[in-house]
C-alpha cells in the first residue's frame, strides 16, 4: 500500500503544480519578457505567433496537469493510462533534453527540465510495479 499512497501524492502534486501554468495563459507577455531576461535568454521580442505558442504551450501543460490530479483518485483503475504516460513522458524528456541542447538553453534548464521528466516516469512506473496485482485489477 505504501506505494500505491506514494503513487498518488507524486501524481497529485505534479498535477496541481502543472496547473500553475495556466498563469502563463493569462498573464501580460511582459511578464513573459522579464523572466526571459531574468534567466539570461536575453531580449525577448513580442510576435502574435509567439504569444499563441507560449499561452497555447502552458495551457497544454495545465491540461496534464488537471489529467494527472484527475487519475490520481483512481490509480488502481488508471494503471495502465498511467504507465503509457510515463513511458511517453520518458521519450518526451529524452528529446527535450536533446532539443535544449541543440538550441543552447542555459546548463540550469538543459540539465533540469528533460530528466527531471525522465526520472519522475521511471518513478511513476516503478511505483505502478509495486503496486499488489489485487489492487491493479490484475
Amino acid at each position: 500500500m505504501a506505494a500505491r499512497r506514494l503513487l498518488v501524492w507524486l501524481l497529485r502534486v505534479t498535477g496541481a503544480t502543472m496547473m500553475w501554468a495556466l498563469v502563463f495563459v493569462f498573464c501580460p507577455f511582459g511578464w513573459m519578457q522579464g523572466i526571459h531576461g531574468r534567466l539570461g535568454m536575453g531580449e525577448l521580442g513580442y510576435t502574435p505567433l509567439l504569444s499563441y505558442l507560449i499561452r497555447t504551450l502552458s495551457a497544454l501543460y495545465a491540461t496534464f496537469g488537471a489529467l494527472c490530479l484527475f487519475i490520481s483518485f483512481d490509480v488502481d483503475r488508471y494503471r495502465h493510462l498511467i504507465l503509457f504516460l510515463a513511458w511517453l513522458g520518458i521519450l518526451s524528456g529524452i528529446g527535450v533534453t536533446a532539443l535544449d541542447a541543440l538550441l543552447r538553453f542555459p546548463l540550469f534548464w538543459s540539465a533540469t527540465e528533460g530528466p527531471f521528466t525522465i526520472a519522475l516516469s521511471l518513478t511513476l512506473i516503478a511505483l505502478v510495479a509495486r503496486m499488489p496485482a489485487e489492487a491493479a485489477g490484475a
